[in-house]
């Protein structure tokens, strides 16, 4: 019998209760407020263990309590068919088993204890409920009862169980099961949205904000993720420690989160109570600086320890008069230097030794000051100005300012080596560089000590590497057409990263062979369609900018972009077969977009001049059709030909949305005439009455049977038709599940605020169970098509900074002239309005000004897979998965790892975590002894916990070795337990495993051949050896 530790039991039930046992946490539970429990009848029961064991194997047994009476429930012929999902809980993977109960027929009517028994563990859950008594054979309702954890317990809610086709037995929605583990996996669409970007201390990474997250890009390996953290508000600003372990990340309010970046989670919260500009932690990672208006506060930064207070204040540097832009620190961590809007910098240490010392001002700038900075050697201090002045500060002895003084000024530490006495030091301009850009402003500056390199950015889009103290220009290059908000070197001085906020860019430049290796633009205005490819792994999107993106759903880049539409794209689909994507849009065409040549192989347009807002492909993809938003009409062409087929009439109200049944028989339809209708496109056989609505039809989908349509309409409402008799067969009333959120302007609570509120996008699941819906909201809904039960409510945003996710207001930011919030904090975008090409401008148009975003999906897909479903949202392109994206190591906590401990842990049989270890070792000699040091057995288990983080670097050795190693039946071992428990990552990841699975074929195939070749050798020789004694035997007679 496997053994298996249980994580977690649900009984169907509206109580809960839970109990410690010596193996764990038992917790019985149930959103179902009112489930009827009848004699006679079926126990619905859900149970969760940390095993693949089938149902069979399960040893669990279910007993009623009344008084001293105990009746023991056997479970019904069907327990070994019931239901079984794999599923995902604080990040360990589980098996969800359903099966049912009969309560026996005599079970009196009463209160009774549901004791819930696990005979492995021996551990008893006791539970109160209500049963009712068997109904009459002849009666069709169903008695109703309740269970009550209290007796105040309300029980007024209807239940979520409905009664099934085959009698009088209760089931739970399979969709109630499905998606309860859908979680935050990634957000394309969108790369940057402002504040600062950062490099990783191996330099292969770079960190940027996207809103209230934060996004990391590894530009070695061709992936990118987002941390699924949301900060209260967009983020102001990021700090990276030095080991690049701990992240800090400042919103505009200033309240901050410490995140751990391996595990990905929150560590510590804090508010520093202001905004910051400027913020870094030590080069020794023992000191975190910040800036907060004209003041810096320097803190005592997270240890490796469990502190109950991270951060602890230590001082709190003053003596600027305006806000600090910069701070920075000295290479040995004894001083910083800090750039001020006052046009000055100024040094502080944090050297207690030195009481004496007193903070350095250096002035000399005519206009504020964008960044300072130390060299390497700590002798020189580099500071810019927004005017593009770069100033050189030499120290200067105080023999050299005052002859009668014999002050040293370097002193030579243990190694020999001459140390600058900053806090002795005086400084003086050596030299003033300027840039000379007529009319340009410097915007951002950075800094690489090793080589001496000062990258700058200029608020035209033109950024300038330099060489000091010669001040020799090395590259210019412009990589926009707005200002340059950010920039970042790597940790070798190769890369230089780039943001440009207007445009949502992000770059990184390699300046010695002159060559991109990262660029990446989001859409400019609002994503407006989405659309998954057949196998799931590509995306695309269409935006208000008039561009067709691509994503890859694995890496999360986007590799191609189509720009060829003149307006709006309003709708893009993937035809089902072949690398081809169409898009509609408001400029009057379809566009057909080959993915093989990256080309817009054909345009489909409409003999007069309209609008495309909808779109639809049918299964084969030789028919693509368009709805119009001026005349009404539905447009069809041959894809083959690029020719229109047929205008289709009819509706009269602009058409919304078009979908193709799966056979691609029948085309539906939707419209603000308040009607869906379909349509015979092939045949025109049948003539089907328009599927009349209360409101304007906004959405429309095909269930994958083909037996069953949907359509969202603008009361919030669902409704579900059969195709054969087009009637209805269910409605869903989603206005109060989708309502929520109060907008800045809005004179009416988020209860009240209801009207409105809608779905203006649809799609079901693959097997047609659920439905998404997703629209004007802060929430996209999903629900069981069966009983129309609202599975999950997902809040796509908490960022306070949109309009709309806030359920109540503060009135104390109200005012006579509207709310406080709706007005600009600073005056900055004073300049963005200023239109610099006109000669004489000042002010600017005052109609250019900056506005909340609402909150809201444009539109939801499931992936075909059906484990995934993403939405185009204000954020971007949100993406929830089944699928943990989280690739953590867990031995990445060690510190050393040398072949000693790597031999130790192998020898003390910790079979996965030396292996492990010596990936990250990465001696071959060692990794070849511990692979072959693990006995077979052991093989399964180390390969079902193997983190898939390693999992290309073992198939690559596995590859490597098999050629020249004899152990065939091992390694053949070790390729079939990776295949079998993750089989399903490999294959989602075959483009970054295909030139390991040849290896893998080649090393097969070779050992094939050589057996091969050996059969037949020793067949031969049998041969001639049975010839010789046959031959032998004829010359003896």
């Amino acid at each position: 019998m496997v053994k298996f530790l249980v994580l977690l039991s649900t009984l169907a039930i509206a109580v809960s209760a839970e109990v410690q046992s010596s193996i764990g946490l038992f917790n019985v539970s149930s959103p179902a407020p009112n489930a009827p429990f009848v004699a006679s009848r079926v126990l619905p029961c859900v149970y969760t263990v940390a095993s693949n064991a089938t149902s069979d194997n399960l040893q669990l047994s279910i007993s009623l309590n009344s008084g001293n009476i105990t009746t023991v429930i056997n479970p019904s012929a069907d327990i070994s068919q019931g239901y079984s999902f794999q599923k995902s809980i604080g990040g360990a993977t589980v098996y969800e088993h359903q099966f049912n109960y009969q309560i026996p027929t005599n079970t009196t009517a009463g209160s009774y204890q549901v004791i819930f028994t696990d005979n492995v563990s021996q551990t008893n859950l006791s539970i109160p409920i209500t049963i009712s008594a068997a109904p009459p054979t002849s009666s069709v309702q169903s008695p109703s009862a309740s269970g009550s954890s209290s007796p105040s317990q309300s029980s007024t809610s209807s239940s979520i169980f409905k009664p099934s086709s085959a009698g009088n037995t209760l089931a739970i929605p399979k969709a109630l099961l499905f998606m309860s583990p859908l979680l935050f996996s990634n957000l394309l669409g969108t790369v940057y949205t402002g504040a600062n970007v950062l490099f990783t201390p191996d330099g292969n990474t770079i960190i940027s904000v996207v809103g209230n997250r934060v996004s990391f890009f590894d530009l070695v390996n061709n992936t990118s993720y987002t941390l699924p953290i949301e900060m209260r508000k967009n983020i102001d600003h990021i700090v990276l420690s030095p080991k690049g372990n701990l992240l800090v990340t400042i919103d505009l309010d200033g309240r901050a989160l410490l995140i751990s970046v391996n595990r990905r989670v929150i560590l510590h919260h804090m508010n520093f109570k202001g905004r910051t500009k400027s913020a870094k932690f030590s080069p020794d990672g023992k000191y975190f600086a910040i800036s907060l208006e004209k003041n810096v506060e320097i803190w005592k930064a997270p240890g490796h320890t469990r502190e109950y207070a991270p951060f602890v204040l230590i001082k709190t540097a003053v003596g600027h008069h305006d806000a600090v832009n910069s701070i920075n620190w000295s290479p040995d961590s004894r001083f910083l230097i800090t750039a001020s809007k006052d046009m000055t910098a100024r040094i502080y240490t944090v050297d207690k030794d030195l009481e004496d010392f007193v903070p350095s001002t250096l002035s000399g700038h005519r206009d504020y000051i964008i960044n300072a900075w130390f060299s390497a050697d700590m002798s020189n201090i580099y500071t810019v100005s927004r005017d593009g002045a770069l100033f050189q500060w030499k120290n200067a002895t105080y023999a050299e300012l005052h002859e009668d003084s014999d002050t040293e000024m370097v002193e030579v530490d243990e190694d020999g080596n001459e140390i600058v006495r900053i806090d002795k030091a005086k400084w003086r301009i050596l030299k003033k560089n300027y840039f000379n850009m007529a009319g340009v402003k410097v915007n951002v500056a950075e800094f690489f000590s090793a080589s001496n390199l000062v990258v700058v950015g200029f608020n035209s889009g033109l950024f300038g590497l330099y060489e000091v103290p010669h001040f020799t220009a090395i590259h210019t290059l412009s990589i926009s057409q707005h200002k340059i908000d950010t920039c970042a070197i790597n940790s070798t001085g190769e890369w230089l990263a780039f943001g440009s906020r207007a445009l949502g860019q992000l770059l990184v430049w390699e300046w010695q062979s002159e060559t991109y290796v990262l660029k990446q633009q989001g859409h400019y205005y609002d994503i407006n369609a989405v659309s998954y490819s057949s196998d799931g792994q590509y995306l695309a999107t269409g935006g208000d900018d008039g561009k067709v993106k691509v994503w890859n759903t694995n890496s999360g880049f986007c590799f191609v972009t189509f720009s060829e539409h003149k307006s709006g794209v309003k709708a893009v689909e993937f035809a089902k077969q072949g690398q081809v994507v169409f898009s509609a849009s408001l400029d009057g065409t379809v566009r057909a977009f080959d993915l093989v040549r990256y080309r817009n192989f054909r345009t489909f347009t409409s003999p007069n001049p309209v609008q495309f807002t909808s779109l639809a492909v049918d299964p084969s993809g030789e028919i693509v059709c368009a709805g119009t938003l001026d005349t009404f009409e539905i447009f069809v062409w041959s894809v083959q030909t690029g020719k229109l087929l047929d205008i289709m009439a009819g509706h009269t109200g602009p058409i919304s949305s078009l979908a193709f049944s799966p056979t691609g028989m029948l085309l539906l339809s939707g419209s603000w005439d308040h009607s869906a209708r379909t349509w015979d496109v092939f045949g025109r056989g049948k003539t089907i009455e328009p599927l009349v609505h209360q409101t304007e039809v906004l959405a429309v989908a095909f269930k994958p049977d083909g037996k069953e349509i949907a359509a969202a309409t603008l009361d919030g409402q669902v409704t579900f038709w059969g195709v054969e008799e087009g009637n209805v067969l269910n409605t869903i009333d989603g206005r109060k599940d989708i309502m929520g959120g109060r907008k800045k302007d809005d004179r009416t609570s988020a209860e009240n605020a209801a009207s409105g509120k809608c779905f203006n996008s649809l799609c079901y699941t693959a097997d047609g169970s659920s439905i998404i819906g997703s629209g004007t909201s802060k929430y996209i809904c999903i629900y069981d098509v069966e009983s129309t039960f609202l599975v999950k409510k997902f809040q796509i945003s908490q960022n306070l900074s949109l309009d709309g996710t806030q359920e109540y207001l503060n009135s104390k930011y109200m005012t006579e002239f509207g709310s406080i919030e709706e007005m600009e904090e600073e005056g900055s975008d004073t300049e963005e309005r200023v239109d610099n090409s006109l000669p004489g401008t000042r002010t600017g148009d005052l109609s250019v000004r900056k506005v909340r975003p609402e909150v809201k999906s444009t539109a939801v897909r499931f992936s075909p897979t059906g484990r995934a479903w993403a939405a185009a949202t204000t954020d971007g392109l949100l993406i929830y998965s089944l699928d943990e994206d989280i690739l953590f190591d867990p031995f990445d906590l060690e510190i050393d790892i040398t072949p000693e401990t790597v031999l130790e842990a192998l020898s003390e049989k910790e079979y996965l975590k030396s292996i492990c270890m010596a990936f990250r070792l990465n001696e071959k000699p060692v990794t070849h002894k511990v692979f072959e040091g693990i006995p077979p057995d052991s093989v399964s288990l180390v390969c079902q916990n193997m983190p898939e983080k390693y999992l290309f670097k073992l198939l690559t050795f596995i590859g490597v070795h098999m050629e020249t190693s004899p152990h065939i039946e091992f390694h053949l071992l070790w390729v079939t337990s990776i295949m079998t428990y993750h089989g399903r990552y490999l294959r989602d990841h075959r483009g970054e495993f295909q030139p390991v699975f040849r290896a893998l074929h080649k090393g097969v195939n070779r050992v094939r051949d050589d057996i091969a070749t050996l059969c037949d050798s020793n067949n031969y020789t049998l041969r001639y050896l049975l010839t010789q004694q046959s031959l032998a035997a004829k010359s003896s007679t």
